[in-house]
């Protein structure tokens, strides 16, 4: 059986998910506004992230993505996550070769596009792809997005990488769940259905 890919990421009101967890997480292109999560925090929040990670299989990110993860969780206690994520399948897709100390990755060597579509057809379960915008615009042009699983922040950056950036694929989506949070974060979780369909309300 196929693997499903789901992608799990924080987004503000107006789609930017540059820099969420704080100062200098992802100030490239003089990103000024890193740390625009924290203060939504909650008991709800935490309560999303750790059924998600719970359902996890996998992990899949860029490099980029990966650099951060890697520098932060082989650190946090087993009691705070750290025995999940630390434990589960985790692959990186590079162009180039690179050495991963984080326990269980598996470094994918290659265009992202040929070598997630080869992940998908070799493993079972969820795979679950966090931050990695430049690899978001790989997969969605590439049509392998299973499941969208948003968390949509009360806050509008005006710049940054965006989930969906000017050029992204075009695609349908389902809306299968929402449910928002005491601090005002709406998680909202969509299936991919395919190539849009149009109509007129003339």
């Amino acid at each position: 059986m196929a693997g499903k890919l789901v992608v799990s990421t924080f987004v503000s009101l107006d789609g930017v998910m540059q820099g969420p967890g704080g100062p200098g997480e992802d100030d490239s292109n003089g990103f000024p506004h890193g740390g625009w999560l924290p203060p939504y925090v909650d008991e709800g929040f935490g309560r999303i992230m750790g059924e998600q990670l719970d359902r996890a299989d996998g992990m899949l990110l860029g490099r980029r993505s990966y650099e951060i993860l890697a520098s932060h969780w082989p650190g946090v206690p087993d009691e705070e996550g750290g025995a999940k994520i630390n434990s589960m399948p985790k692959y990186v897709t590079t162009r180039k070769p690179m050495d991963a100390a984080w326990r269980n990755t598996q470094v994918l060597v290659g265009e992202a596009a040929q070598t997630v579509a080869e992940l998908k057809r070799s493993t079972g379960g969820e795979i679950l792809v966090q931050g990695s915008s430049d690899l978001l615009r790989t997969l969605q042009q590439a049509e392998l997005v299973d499941e969208y699983r948003l968390l949509v922040f009360p806050v509008v950056l005006g710049e940054g990488k965006r989930l969906f950036a000017e050029g992204a694929a075009p695609a349908g989506l389902k809306l299968t769940g929402v449910t928002p949070t005491d601090a005002g974060v709406v998680y909202v979780t969509y299936d991919w259905a395919g190539k849009p369909t149009y109509g007129s309300v003339v």
